[in-house]
């Protein structure tokens, strides 16, 4: 008899076999769907590896859609691991844009590289204080902080909604169907670090890097990595060991929310330069799902968030090239993220084969 049983650790053959099946399942109902609506598969995914790795260009373009989810993959992490359901990186991205938006109508004069780090840093304390503050609801009150986080996330929105549509922040004598603020100085642009065609790669990318290093190291080389994880496990026994466990939490929201808060300045400062709501929404979201893919581990989480970067720059060319219609990319996006969530539960379960005599 085979039966299915919850393992604790999943081996590298049964992750790739895993990860393996989730792309060919992706792949074969993609083309079922590509078929069903009149479209070639073939010309279709072409298209798709073209335009996520077919030059330079691509590649550097693949890498800036990678490095907003990296960071807030990053964030996720941090809290996943403790089993603190963080859900709101979606508005401490805004949260994080608007930060440093605000701090940058004081600093146009400071010169390059101590803008950028102030930036950074704004942006790093507006996602942060709104993870905070859903992390000091939880341990005042006993908030969920899977409802605070959520509610959170649509306080900052309407904000950012208010400020640009009629507000102070919102742009004038320019005619557009959506709001955003004026542009920013072009002096507290973040450097691009390689540029080809219109791949550009910007200073954000080196953060990401760190991020994923500081991650790796304090995870798994340090004592507060270590009551992270305990935390996670069983917070009770941490108590007894003398953890005070309401800081713990608080700087695990903490940290989440600044390395989400970062990857929205760095869009707006490296990509964007102008704040929109158009160009933040949705990194929070695929930031946690690039977590779960990558395993809650930052090494699983680079990989993931390279592949969905490519992912994401690669169906822009796809569109355009194969004529393959926008629902259509979204619909096919959808099922690469339904299978790689799939195979994520599947690495966490192993096939035991049972002998049943008579």
């Amino acid at each position: 008899m085979i039966s299915f049983q919850r393992r604790s650790g999943s081996s590298l053959g049964w992750n790739v076999v895993c990860y393996s099946a989730a792309i060919s399942g992706a792949l074969l109902a993609s083309a079922v769907l590509l078929r069903l609506s009149g479209g070639d598969p073939a010309r279709a995914f072409t298209a798709l590896i073209v335009g996520a790795f077919g030059s330079q260009g691509a590649l550097l373009g693949s890498l800036a859609k990678a490095t907003p989810l990296l960071l807030v993959g990053l964030g996720t992490v941090f809290a996943f691991r403790a089993k603190i359901w963080n859900i709101g990186q979606e508005g401490q991205v805004f949260a994080g844009a608007m930060a440093a938006y605000w701090v940058s109508f004081w600093i146009a004069p400071l010169p390059g590289w101590l803008a950028v780090c102030t930036l950074a840093l704004a942006g790093m304390a507006g996602g942060g204080v709104l993870g905070l503050l859903a992390g000091a609801l939880k341990a005042r009150f006993g908030t969920s902080e899977i409802i605070s986080t959520v509610m959170l996330n649509y306080v900052v929105m309407y904000l950012l909604a208010y400020l640009l549509d009629g507000g102070p922040w919102m742009a004038t004598g320019v005619t557009v169907s959506y709001h955003q603020s004026p542009p920013i100085d072009p002096s507290l642009e973040w450097p691009i670090l390689l540029s080809v065609g219109a791949g550009k790669l910007h200073v954000g990318f080196l953060f990401a890097l760190a991020a994923s290093a500081f991650a790796a190291v304090l995870l798994d080389k340090t004592s507060l990595g270590y009551e992270i994880r305990a935390f996670g496990s069983n917070p009770t026994a941490l108590t007894f060991r003398g953890t005070n466990v309401r800081r713990l939490l608080l700087t695990v929201m903490l940290m989440s929310g600044a390395l989400a808060g970062l990857a929205g300045a760095g869009e707006l400062f490296g990509v964007s330069h102008r704040l929109r709501a158009e160009t933040l929404l949705g990194i929070g979201s695929s930031g946690i799902v690039v977590a779960m893919v990558g395993g809650l581990r930052p090494s699983g989480v680079m990989i993931a968030a390279l592949f969905f970067g490519a992912l994401e720059s690669g169906t822009i060319y796809m569109r355009l090239k194969s004529g393959t219609p926008a629902g259509l990319v979204s619909a096919m996006e959808g099922l690469v993220l339904l299978f790689f969530l799939s195979a994520a539960v599947a690495t966490r379960l192993q096939i035991v084969r049972r002998e049943v005599h008579a």
